[in-house]
């Protein structure tokens, strides 16, 4: 007999359960679970169903119900999959969107460019506030483990872990909501000596694995962190529409403050203090704080994808540049991305 998708939910939540307190699990405390909207009486008659065909037993006559070896095959081999199809999935989706981001920030480049006569660039979005927001482990053979490391960005990498002892499908199962219990949310600022040393505590015997898995999280978050965003640029020459940039001398200040893409965001972003208040910031003359930017107006806005990825659209213009054109087109720009991504949100 094949477990339909109820029996699937409850024996699911029993295991769970069990793993994470260690006492039977009865009809009254699954009924809690949000994901059940049965009563209590129908999840005992599917209790029942589930120790008739050997996939949950009760070790005492008033007591619930606990998983067998064969419901613990049946989560590892069949539950747990859709872990692994999700990291998957989640991983085809990064790669994809990844590409797509990557057009889609060229192209608006172009388009900005072009609608405001003026030099653009676009800084691609930051990585660096990585959080954790899976992790799971599985077997690799008796002495190594494999723990796949998910950032809140959809970042996916891998880790191999050495072990001293074999572990179980009971102990990895314990391992993972131990982990995702303790982890899901965290960020590197999360993480501090004393976190780590009462999770350890916390953890008894697989304190070392914790520990090994929580510098592969750390190790993850801080390269994720050093990855500087990718700067898109467009409309470079457009500089020399206008005389008073023209001069030799300023036009090369100006185009060595272009090339020099990701400092030309850090000066920036060092006078933003209204960012919060208006994504849109306009910047006139000495106000950039770089050289040869004189007679230079720059204007940005922070741009948002959505699950924390956000980067800064930068218009480099003269002082008498056409402010009402540029932030119109910005904002335009503002509202189309805020709509396409909860268009596919939804």
């Amino acid at each position: 007999m094949n477990l339909d998708e109820r029996k699937k939910k409850i024996l699911k939540t029993i295991i769970r359960t069990y793993l994470a307190t260690g006492e039977p699990v009865g009809s009254r405390t699954i009924s809690k679970d949000p994901e059940m909207s049965v009563s209590s009486a129908t999840i005992r008659n599917e209790m029942v169903d589930l120790e008739e065909m050997g996939y949950i037993a009760q070790p005492h006559t008033s007591a619930g119900r606990i998983p067998t070896d064969k419901g613990y095959r049946f989560y590892v081999d069949e539950l747990m999959a859709e872990n692994d199809q999700k990291i998957i999935d989640m991983r085809n989706f990064m790669e994809d969107r990844l590409e797509r981001v990557e057009t889609v920030l060229k192209r608006m480049a172009d388009m900005i460019s072009q609608k405001t006569r003026y030099t653009t660039l676009i800084a691609g979005p930051d990585y660096s506030e990585g959080a954790l927001k899976l992790i799971q482990l599985s077997r690799l053979d008796s002495r190594h483990l494999v723990a796949v490391i998910v950032l809140e960005t959809n970042e996916v990498r891998n880790k191999v872990i050495d072990v001293d002892v074999p572990y179980t499908d009971e102990d990895l199962l314990r391992l993972n909501v131990l982990l995702n219990s303790a982890l899901q949310g965290k960020s590197l600022d999360d993480l501090t000596i004393s976190f780590v040393r009462r999770l350890r505590e916390q953890s008894g015997e697989y304190g070392p694995v914790i520990s090994k898995v929580l510098e592969a999280a750390t190790e993850m978050i801080e390269q994720s962190s050093d990855e500087k965003p990718e700067v898109y640029t467009s409309g470079t020459t457009n500089i020399f529409r206008y005389p008073e940039l023209a001069e030799s001398q300023m036009a090369s200040e100006i185009l060595r403050n272009i090339e020099n893409k990701e400092e030309f965001f850090e000066r920036l972003g060092e006078n933003t203090q209204d960012a919060q208040k208006n994504p849109i910031q306009v910047y006139i003359g000495q106000e950039t704080a770089m050289r040869g930017m004189q007679n230079c107006s720059v204007v940005t806005a922070n741009y948002e994808f959505g699950n924390g990825l956000r980067g800064v659209i930068g218009i480099v213009g003269p002082k008498r540049m056409d402010y009402e054109n540029v932030v119109g087109t910005l904002q335009t720009v503002l509202d189309q991305l805020d709509s396409v991504y909860h268009k596919n949100e939804n």
